[in-house]
C-alpha cells in the first residue's frame, strides 16, 4: 500500500546558511597543533609555545638519534626533531566582483548582494540590544525587534544623502509618523515601561504606606474622616433647600425682610428719666 507524504517546502534561509557553511574551509582541531599559523597579536601562553610561535614547523623522522648532533648554542632543546620554515606572505585579497544587475539577477543573487549585506548587521545589532533588554530572560519586555531593525536600517541607509539620520528616533521617521496617524498604538502597560529599580522603588513605597495605614491611630483617623465625609455629603443640596425656605419666591427676597430681621436683632434702648435732686415747691 502506497503512502502519500507531503514534502516540506525548502526554507530559503536554511539553504543560504547551508551554502555559507559549505564555503568555509574544513578546519580540524588538529590543524593548530600541527603548525602555528595565528598572528602575533593572538599569542596565548597557555596554548602556544614561544619557540614555535609565529613559524611553520613539522616533525621529521630520522633513523639516527637527532639529539646526538644537537648544539644548545644554536637552537632550543624543544626544536629537536622538527623542521622550520618561514611563513609565506599573505596574498592580497582579490577585488570584490561587481554586483549583478538588480533588475535581471536571480532572487538568490539579489538577496546576497542587495539585502543580506545590510540586513545581517541589523539582525546582529538587534540580538545584542535584545540581550541588554533581557529578552532572553523574561517572557514579556518592552523591546520590539521590528522597531529596532526599522530604526537601524533607516539610520544606516547607504543611499541616503541627509546628515540627520544618525541620531533620529523611530517616532521621528516620516513614514512612521504617517503610519501611526492611521494606526495608533495602544500605550504600553507600566509593568513594561518601568525598570527593575523603578518597580522596586514603587513596591517599597506602597509597602511602607500600607504599614502606616494599618496603624491603629491612623485607622481611627481614617474612620473619622469617612464619617465626616458621609455627614457632609450633599451639603450643596442642603444649602439650596435652606435658601428655598428662606426665599420662597425664588431669587426675589422677601420685602423688608432684612429690615425686619435687623429691627428684631437690635436691642431695645432703655428709657432714661432725669429727676431733679432738689424737690421743687409748687
Amino acid at each position: 500500500m502506497s503512502v502519500i507524504t507531503k514534502v516540506p517546502e525548502p526554507n530559503l534561509w536554511e539553504e543560504i546558511c547551508k551554502e555559507f557553511t559549505h564555503q568555509k574551509p574544513p578546519f580540524t582541531p588538529d590543524d593548530d597543533a600541527a603548525s602555528v599559523t595565528t598572528d602575533y597579536s593572538d599569542y596565548d601562553p597557555s596554548r602556544h609555545n614561544p619557540v614555535f610561535y609565529g613559524k611553520m614547523f613539522a616533525p621529521v623522522r630520522t633513523d639516527e638519534d637527532a639529539t646526538g648532533e644537537f648544539d644548545a648554542a644554536d637552537s632550543h632543546p624543544s626544536c629537536v626533531g622538527f623542521t622550520f620554515t618561514e611563513k609565506p606572505p599573505k596574498a592580497a585579497s582579490p577585488p570584490p566582483p561587481l554586483p549583478p544587475n538588480k533588475n535581471t539577477c536571480t532572487p538568490t543573487e539579489y538577496l546576497n548582494h542587495y539585502v543580506f549585506p545590510w540586513l545581517l548587521p541589523a539582525l546582529e545589532a538587534m540580538l545584542k540590544q535584545a540581550k541588554l533588554e533581557k529578552c532572553f530572560e523574561r517572557r514579556r519586555t518592552k523591546f520590539n525587534a521590528c522597531d529596532f531593525i526599522t530604526e537601524h536600517l533607516y539610520r544606516h541607509n547607504p543611499n541616503s544623502k541627509s546628515d540627520g539620520r544618525a541620531d533620529i528616533e523611530l517616532w521621528d521617521i516620516p513614514f512612521v509618523k504617517e503610519w501611526l496617524k492611521d494606526h495608533p498604538r495602544p500605550p504600553l502597560p507600566m509593568s513594561l515601561i518601568w525598570t527593575d529599580e523603578e518597580a522596586a522603588l514603587i513596591i517599597q513605597s506602597f509597602w511602607r504606606g500600607y504599614l502606616v495605614r494599618r496603624d491603629p491611630e491612623v485607622q481611627e483617623l481614617r474612620c473619622w474622616q469617612r464619617e465626616w465625609r458621609e455627614e457632609n455629603r450633599g451639603i450643596q443640596h442642603r444649602v439650596s433647600e435652606f435658601w428655598e425656605k428662606q426665599m420662597p419666591d425664588g431669587d426675589q427676597p422677601t420685602p423688608n425682610a432684612s429690615e425686619q430681621q435687623i429691627d428684631q436683632l437690635k436691642p431695645e434702648e432703655p428709657s432714661v428719666v432725669i429727676k431733679s435732686p432738689v424737690p421743687t415747691s409748687e
